[in-house]
């Protein structure tokens, strides 16, 4: 009896073991915590459902693309070089400011009023005050972007780091040559990962921004072939008459509430890549 009682007791020794042992590797196999696998979650809904241009609709009343017939022949040309100058300004302003490393938590409200009230300005002077307008409204969300990046824990000081916050410009906008398939976040991030590379070892050896330099000509038309389209929908919106100061200052808040979301989630994913490893976080936040 004692004997088939040891047996017994061995065996259900061995079985807890084995239970451990495969509670220790699924641990192993999936390492996020509960906090850090709702903040992925967060993360990938706002990358993945951004929704700028139903707000913009909602609010003008009508398809944003049915406004564009207030707008002159050749305005996809102005807004396509007011992009890709603006985009200059910000590469500019995010090398040259943003430096500072203090932690605190971001002041998105501040940001979206600052937005807003160019918005205003440029919503009382119509189309023409886009190539004045948009820079500044550009450089302000970039601020904002790099004070969501601070507040999830990154240092600004990194030249990487400030990169990163022009990427965000380029999140929740399709160029003309995607299909649905190819404008996924992992997707855009790969897409630019050679031109932000290039552009980072450029910076770093040269330590400035050269207008017409190859590496940041690549980047600059990178993002402006996504950014461009967000700034189409929100040139659009502008051009409806009866809108006015108004209307630009409302439509700016939306532009910056999309930017800001970006911003957040990946920041979000930035962090967690930095704790669990990039292929790690993409394989999470691709299960979820």
């Amino acid at each position: 009896m004692r004997d088939g009682y040891h047996y017994r007791r061995r065996r259900l020794e061995t079985e807890s073991i084995g239970k451990t042992d495969l509670f220790l590797e699924a641990s192993k196999m999936n390492p996020f915590s509960a906090s850090d696998l709702s903040d992925l979650q967060s993360a990938k809904w706002v990358l993945e459902h951004p929704g700028y241009a139903a707000k913009l609709a909602d609010f003008v009343g009508k398809p944003i693309e049915k406004v564009y017939k207030y707008l002159p022949h050749d305005w996809r040309e102005k807004v396509n070089g007011a992009v890709q100058k603006s985009l200059l300004k910000g590469l500019e302003f995010t090398i040259h400011t943003m430096r500072d490393r203090r932690p605190h938590a971001s002041r998105d409200w501040l940001h979206k009023m600052l937005v807003a009230g160019s918005g205003a300005a440029g919503g009382a002077f119509g189309f023409v005050a886009l190539p004045v307008e948009l820079p500044i409204s550009t450089c302000l969300i970039l601020r904002s972007i790099a004070d969501i990046a601070r507040s999830e824990g990154h240092d600004l000081s990194r030249l990487e780091v400030r990169l990163s916050c022009l990427i965000v410009l380029a999140l929740g906008g399709r160029s003309d040559k995607d299909n649905a398939a190819e404008s996924g976040y992992w997707v855009v991030r790969a897409a630019l990962a050679k031109a932000v590379s290039e552009a980072t070892a450029f910076i770093a050896e040269r330590g400035a921004v050269e207008e017409g330099a190859p590496p940041l000509v690549r980047l600059i038309l990178a993002i402006a072939a996504r950014f461009g389209v967000i700034v189409g929908e929100e040139v659009a919106a502008k051009a409806v008459p009866i809108l006015g100061a108004a209307g630009g200052a409302t439509i700016n808040f939306l532009f910056m509430v999309h930017f800001q979301d970006m911003a957040r989630g990946h920041f979000i994913v930035k962090r967690l890549e930095d704790k669990y490893g990039s292929e790690a976080v993409m394989n999470q936040y691709n299960e979820l």
